[in-house]
């Protein structure tokens, strides 16, 4: 089954959800990153979420979530879009620990309970709009629920989780949003209370197969979901050799020549994606060219 998420209403528009499995595209991270379990957790519960919140903004939108925490693995950084693509990684991608007092990843012991998440959303006007919220689990589900409540003041549940292989490959990996619209009864609110009380972990229904919209089901009552749109996603990334090309010859023709006297060669790795570059003596010769020219 390919990655995919849907999005939709319920109780007749007093409940907004989304889902989605994330297996394939935290595994793509994962094989890039080398990342390990616990790690391998981290940025998959963030991706996770951000790829949905992505899909909440309209036309060629984008969405940067940071999350920087006091714990071994550093800065997580996503970046994701409304058409279900997603890219990001961990600063420090081989932390792993035994499992918690649950049995579980220990997420919050790697990102640390004392940070912030911030999130920055490019929605094509001047101004980016952002938001930023202390960090009060290091679990990033919590986290993420905390930053809908006090950032955008829309009482939301965020569930993501991610299970992991003894080879530290990608065993199942999804999550959920559902949020309260204006005007949602007490008896709704409830009801959809008491259902997330009892949901089993949301790796865990990826991991027996269900689909997006049979978690959709699960959480909210098939008789009380409505599935608007469903978007695939995958991890992408948007460097390219070109790019990468462009800021060498940014750097101008002193540095250029400082690259082609001492190596004779430059590389450029993305921190997204952990592509390499390699340019050739010639290409950095075309590129002190071309930096001439900008300085003419």
């Amino acid at each position: 089954m390919s990655d995919y998420l849907v999005k939709a209403i319920g109780f007749n528009g007093e409940v907004r959800a989304y889902a989605i499995r994330s297996t394939e595209t935290v595994s793509e991270a994962q094989r890039r990153h080398d990342t390990w379990a616990t790690a391998s957790a981290a940025l998959g519960r963030a991706m996770t979420a951000s790829v949905m919140m992505g899909s909440m903004l309209k036309g060629d939108s984008s969405i940067t979530v940071k999350i920087e925490g006091n714990g071994p693995i550093g800065v997580i950084l996503i970046d994701a879009n409304t058409t279900g693509s997603v890219r990001g990684y961990v600063t420090n991608p081989h932390v792993d620990f035994e499992t918690n007092e649950f049995g579980k990843l220990d997420v919050k012991r790697a990102v640390g309970t004392n940070g912030t998440l911030s999130v920055v959303k490019d929605i094509g006007m001047r101004e980016k709009f952002s938001g930023q919220v202390p960090l009060i689990s290091g679990e990033l589900g919590e986290d993420f629920t905390y930053y809908f409540v006090t950032s955008e003041q829309v009482p939301s549940s965020v569930g993501v989780g991610v299970l992991v292989n003894p080879d530290h490959s990608i065993l199942a990996s999804g999550g959920f949003i559902i949020q309260m619209m204006p005007g949602a009864t007490e008896q709704t609110i409830t009801d959809v209370e008491n259902r997330l009380k009892t949901i089993k972990p949301i790796s865990t229904l990826i991991k027996e197969g269900l689909t997006p919209e049979e978690i959709l089901a699960t959480l909210l009552g098939k008789e009380n979901v409505q599935i608007l749109e469903t978007v695939p996603v995958q991890f992408e990334c948007t460097c390219s050799k070109e790019r990468f090309g462009n800021a060498l010859i940014s750097l101008g023709v002193e540095e250029l020549q400082e690259m082609i006297d001492d190596e004779g060669q430059a590389e450029a790795q993305c921190h997204f994606c952990n592509e390499k570059y390699t340019y050739s003596k010639a290409e950095l010769e075309e590129f002190k060219k071309q930096a001439e020219k900008k300085d003419q």
